[in-house]
Parts: structure tokens; C-alpha cells; sequence
């Protein structure tokens, strides 16, 4: 070996263009899938529409995703089960009061997600999951469950520490979330059409949310008799 092959320089030579660009294409096949999922639809985006957008071939695209239903899964693993993950770690380690981490989740939802292109994956799923009852089992498993579980530990946590009163909880899991959805499906409905504004500020509903589920949720004193 020359010492040339053998200097500092040559061990620490750049990645080929080529090897690169290898490595960030299911990267690249994603991000490709999720625009044109949420412009069109499952049903009507073709597997090479999303190869030509990514600048591969449809052959390539198989390489990495056997079919269009493998794609759609990717696309939500990486971008909603890992956030949701995250958050239960944060849920976990948190050491203030528990009122102030449901207001963070709430918010990080809203910012992680609900900003984002990825929250079009959920007005995605709510019209056709009914056509694509594999894909709609695999979202329930992996997005609703794991969220309505996150926001399950929270409650629970303040319910523990006397935070919060006792709660029907699947319910009140529900309730924490259909404004959050709500929020979504307006942003890519009337939220989407020039023209149409409907005044609806995210993080000020957010806000209004989490002090009424508050007022909810505080302990109640004791009363002296039964209720009417």
C-alpha cells in the first residue's frame, strides 16, 4: 500500500455523489409519496407518479416499497409514530405539574404534526380508510392507539398526584382529541380555499381547549349529601 492509500486524506475521502443519493432515496420516496398522497388521495396516485416526483424509476421505487400500500405505511411510520413515540418519553421524564404538560402536548402536537405537510395524512385516512380497511387497522395500531395512550398517562399522572379528579377515561381521552382533529381537517379543507377564512387561530383553540378540559378535570370538594 502506498502511503498515499494510507494518509489521513484518503481515509476521511467524501461519499460518492452516487452513494449519496443511494442512501437518501427512501427518504426521497417518502417525501415524494406523502405530497402527492395528500394532493390527490390514496386511491388516485399511481406508484409512478410518486417515482417520477422523486426523480427514479418505478422499478427502483419496488426496490424499496413492493407496493403502494407498503409506501403509505412507511410514510406514516416516519412521520407520526416516531413523533408519538418521542412524546412519551417527554411524558415520562417530565417533572412539573401535570396541567402544564397536557397544555406541551397539546402545543407539540399542533407544532410537530398539525403544522406540518404530515397532518394531511389524517384527513387522508378519515376518507378513504373505509375503502382501505388494511391501511385504516394499520393507522389505528399504530397513530390513534399510541396517541390515545399518551394522552392516557398524562391524565392518569394527574390523577395520581390530585391534579385532576377522577375521569371517565376513554371518553375524556376522545374528547381531548377531536379538537385536535378538528383543526386538521380545517386546515386542509376550508383552510385550504383561497377566499374562505373561518378566523380559526390553532394555537389560540389550543389554548381555550386546555382551560376548559382544565375546569373539567380540577377536583371536586366534597359535597355534604348526595346530588339531586
Amino acid at each position: 500500500m502506498s502511503r498515499a492509500d494510507s494518509s489521513p486524506d484518503a481515509a476521511a475521502a467524501p461519499t460518492p455523489a452516487r452513494q449519496r443519493r443511494k442512501a437518501a432515496r427512501p427518504q426521497e420516496l417518502l417525501d415524494a409519496a406523502l405530497e402527492l398522497f395528500v394532493e390527490k388521495g390514496f386511491a388516485a396516485t399511481r406508484t409512478e407518479e410518486v417515482a417520477a416526483r422523486a426523480g427514479v424509476s418505478k422499478g427502483t421505487l419496488y426496490l424499496y416499497y413492493p407496493s403502494k400500500e407498503d409506501l403509505l405505511k412507511a410514510v406514516i411510520l416516519r412521520n407520526i409514530s416516531g413523533e408519538i413515540a418521542e412524546g412519551m418519553d417527554i411524558v415520562r421524564g417530565w417533572s412539573e405539574g401535570t396541567p402544564e404538560l397536557l397544555a406541551f402536548v397539546l402545543h407539540e402536537w399542533w407544532r410537530r404534526f398539525g403544522e406540518t405537510r404530515a397532518s394531511g395524512i389524517c384527513k387522508l385516512m378519515m376518507s378513504e380508510a373505509r375503502n382501505f380497511p388494511e391501511i385504516a387497522s394499520f393507522f389505528a395500531d399504530e397513530v390513534i392507539k399510541p396517541m390515545h395512550g399518551l394522552l392516557r398517562t398524562v391524565i392518569e399522572r394527574g390523577v395520581e398526584r390530585g391534579e385532576f379528579r377522577a375521569v371517565p377515561m376513554p371518553q375524556t381521552v376522545q374528547l381531548l382529541t377531536a379538537p385536535m382533529l378538528y383543526l386538521v381537517m380545517n386546515k386542509h379543507s376550508f383552510g385550504a380555499c383561497e377566499g374562505v377564512d373561518l378566523g380559526i387561530d390553532p394555537r389560540r383553540v389550543i389554548d381555550a381547549h386546555v382551560e376548559l378540559t382544565m375546569q373539567g378535570m380540577l377536583p371536586r370538594p366534597a359535597t355534604a349529601g348526595p346530588r339531586p
